[in-house]
């Protein structure tokens, strides 16, 4: 099964490398590289998160024939919830799972709007809280003026969204959050308004990019509930779980 990883605002393939050796034998991670970073650095940055989607759905497309899930946190949680919509309006293959971390429900209104406007101290200030930029590449000027552009864009991204309600899907949904973020339960919970089957929320210890912090536990969250989507159905669950 493919498992396709997409990123949270200034992220790359690059934060996804160690995923692989978390996850169980039958799952292949796949990094997305979203324009303006990584090997797509010389393309220019978007700033649309439906323009995201859709460039993330011709990376994608040729593999959708294959049993294949969605992984996405922050931005890249509602990209996932966006390509899912996407996907399923498109009449393509639809994912077995969707995981969806560091974000509350698509519904819930930014705290913040215009975060991409924010003068440079407060946007450093900003970047800072969220504790997902190194220190040493926010006290650097040559390395902030190559990832300050690429923040703001996906952050306009995420603050121009407006949701529109639709038909829930019917995929299996797991929810994970840190238990320092600022988010409120009621928010987490608006993830059930997306699909017809009861949500998983799992929660860790942890702020906002907590997930590097648990990789063995995230891998095992991956491996048992693709495991559990039926794609192994007959196999022996000692030999797939235990393979990582």
């Amino acid at each position: 099964m493919n498992l396709f990883c997409l990123p949270f605002a200034g992220g790359s393939s690059y934060h996804y490398r160690e995923f692989q050796k978390f996850t169980a034998s039958f799952i292949h991670i796949i990094p997305i590289e979203l324009p303006g970073r990584g090997q797509r650095f010389s393309e220019p940055l978007l700033t649309d998160i439906h323009e995201m989607v859709e460039d993330v759905l011709i990376q994608i497309r040729p593999e959708l024939d294959k049993p294949y899930a969605i992984y996405g946190h922050s931005l890249g949680a509602k990209l996932g919830y966006l390509l899912t919509k996407r996907i399923i309006n498109g009449n393509l293959p639809e994912p077995l799972h969707l995981f969806l971390s560091g974000c509350e429900g698509p519904s819930i209104e930014p705290k913040e709007r215009n975060r991409h406007l924010l003068p440079r101290k407060e946007f450093m200030e900003m970047l800072n809280r969220f504790e997902g930029t190194p220190v040493e590449v926010l006290e650097n000027r040559e390395l902030m003026d190559f990832f300050e552009p690429v923040i703001r864009a996906d952050f306009q991204a995420v603050d121009t969204y407006v949701y529109n309600q639709s038909k829930p899907f019917d995929i299996p949904v797991t929810v994970m959050i840190g238990k320092n973020e600022r988010f409120t339960p009621e928010g987490v919970m608006k993830w059930q308004d997306i699909t017809t089957r009861k949500i998983s929320v799992k929660e860790f210890p942890g702020g906002h990019f907590f997930l590097f912090n648990h990789l063995p536990k995230l891998g095992k969250i991956f491996s048992e509930c693709c495991f559990h989507s039926g794609t192994h159905e007959g196999e022996d669950d000692r030999d797939i779980l235990h393979a990582f």
